[in-house]
């Protein structure tokens, strides 16, 4: 990856709107705002700007969409701050709770060269902490399942593949009830109302959890096989 001559805040645009956007929908103005906790109308002429720059395109009422550049230049930044928090955990002993809003200052400042190293001395991990891909140095990345607990039903079994990272609480809740990435589940009594749901971790002889559907839906799972 080469050296990218953009600025934090066209960075932060940029990794929010891949975030928002990548299973192929558009991302709306809004939404970038609630993401970066800025004002709308600074999202709009943020965006006009990088459309002129040919990193997005985007359409009033349509939202908007990365470009190959912008998703290229979008996944450098992901790459940064997945292999930073890989390298704060296993190497510096941070806990998964305290390393994204340190990567978060330090994805900005840090040079390609430093990253490939941390990444080399790391054995070149496919994945984070909190279990999402890391983009390769050719900006290839692994398909992230779009599946959350909240839409499981009564019976499912699962297995934790990612969890959200934003919220240093949330982990440390995660942490302590077991539900990281790896971790077996299987729902007991579903939430269609959005309430809360049951769950044993670690297989039918674990111990049963009850999950808030807002933390629910931040844990990302993929079918496990029946026996």
């Amino acid at each position: 990856m080469t050296q990218r001559p953009l600025s934090r805040s066209v960075e932060d645009y940029l990794k929010a709107i891949y975030g928002l956007s990548r299973h192929g929908e558009s991302a709306t103005t809004s939404a970038v705002a609630e993401s970066l906790d800025v004002q709308p109308a600074s999202v709009t002429g943020m965006v006009k700007k990088l459309a002129e720059e040919e990193l997005v395109t985007y359409a009033p009422y349509r939202g908007v969409r990365l470009t190959d550049k912008g998703t290229t230049a979008a996944l450098q930044v992901l790459r940064r701050h997945r292999i930073l928090e890989t390298y704060l955990c296993d190497r510096l002993g941070y806990s998964w709770d305290d390393v994204h809003a340190e990567a978060e200052r330090l994805e900005h400042t840090s040079s390609d060269l430093l990253i490939e190293r941390m990444a080399a001395a790391l054995g070149h991990p496919s994945h984070d902490p909190h279990g999402a891909p890391i983009p390769t140095p050719a900006g290839d990345i692994e398909a992230t399942p779009t599946l959350t607990l909240a839409d499981a039903s009564p019976g499912d079994a699962f297995r934790i593949q990612a969890v959200r990272d934003e919220d240093a609480g949330e982990l440390r809740s995660m942490a302590a009830d077991g539900l990281v990435p790896g971790a077996q589940v299987r729902v007991t009594i579903g939430s269609p109302d959005g309430g809360v749901l049951s769950v044993l971790v670690g297989g039918d002889a674990g111990p049963a959890l009850e999950v808030q559907d807002r933390l629910a839906r931040r844990i990302f799972v993929t079918p496990e096989e029946a026996p």
